[in-house]
């Protein structure tokens, strides 16, 4: 009986196998940098809007607040696009000829709404509350970058489920005063930046059970805060915080202790780095354990 396969046919098996499990890596590879690429993220990307608004114009040059444009930031999960009429409180007298706004005045006078594109659009199962992140202690520009030097807005982060997870899992790396939240320059501690915090005492919103400060409070008791847990006397004063250490740009402008303080005298522990600072928040926010922050509930409702 003649033989029906070569001898050559064991090889080009084993070869076929080998050739399609390297083909299905490659496949899987190729989906899981597509899935993360800015083509899918949108990451980097600048969306054409009705109106080429510059946040680098509006917040840093003329020192709009976040609020003023964005009011339901602190009381809604939801941050707020601003009405026309936000718009029109100061284009109803200055440049009020401008080409580039034809559409803001035209949305004023037919009482359309201006059809902005949304740049940071988080998938409809994903449940995000904007009013808890901010008064836990999460801070605008950990999520969106230095909004107030981008011309053009654009996301700077993935928003993806890995992104978020890696910040639920260690809270504290992004934890700063809530005095600091709208403060795009902060930078966290350092060694020759401390930062001094009391706990209030208080037992209402967030923002009222510590008191951070960046300029050395005079005549209070300091303990240092160390990872070890030992104590000891600060000795270094307080300096402004820079936005970039490399290149000095930007300073923290909130270095007054809160209207209305305790009448008795608080006890300051001095952090130099973030995640001392961030543990010390963790506890005092009353934030939930990584293990809960993790829950697929969290987001998925």
């Amino acid at each position: 009986m003649a033989q029906v396969f070569d001898r050559n046919s064991n090889a080009l098996a084993r070869m076929s196998l080998v050739l399609t499990g390297l083909i299905v890596i490659s496949l899987g590879v190729a989906l899981n940098s597509l899935q993360r690429s800015p083509w899918v993220t949108r990451q980097g990307q600048r969306p054409d809007q009705p109106i080429p608004f510059s946040h680098k114009h509006h917040v840093e040059g003329l020192g709009l607040q976040c609020q003023y444009c964005h009011t339901s930031v602190e009381k809604s999960s939801y941050a707020g696009i601003p009405p026309t009429k936000t718009c029109i409180n100061c284009h109803s007298q200055i440049w009020t000829n401008a080409d580039m706004l034809e559409p803001v005045r035209t949305s004023w006078a037919t009482g359309a709404s201006i059809n902005w594109i949304r740049v940071h659009d988080l998938p409809d199962y994903v449940y995000f509350n904007h009013e808890i992140h901010v008064n836990k202690g999460i801070g605008c520009a950990s999520c969106h970058g230095r909004v107030d030097e981008m011309p053009l807005m654009y996301e700077e982060n993935s928003l993806q489920m890995e992104w978020c997870l890696n910040c639920h899992r260690n809270p504290a790396q992004n934890l700063r005063p809530t005095s600091e939240i709208y403060n795009m320059a902060w930078a966290g501690p350092s060694t020759d930046k401390p930062v001094w915090c009391a706990a209030t005492g208080k037992t209402g919103p967030t923002a009222q059970a510590v008191n951070c400060v960046t300029k050395k409070p005079e005549g209070a008791t300091i303990e240092m805060a160390m990872l070890e847990g030992q104590q000891g006397t600060a000795s270094q004063s307080g300096t402004k915080i820079d936005a970039h250490p490399t290149t000095g740009e930007g300073q923290t402008v909130s270095d007054v202790s809160p209207i209305g303080g305790p009448q008795m005298p608080l006890t300051y522990k001095e952090f130099h780095n973030q995640m001392d600072l961030g543990r010390y928040l963790t506890e005092q926010y009353q934030i939930r354990t990584p293990n809960e922050l993790s829950s697929c509930e969290v987001c998925h409702r």
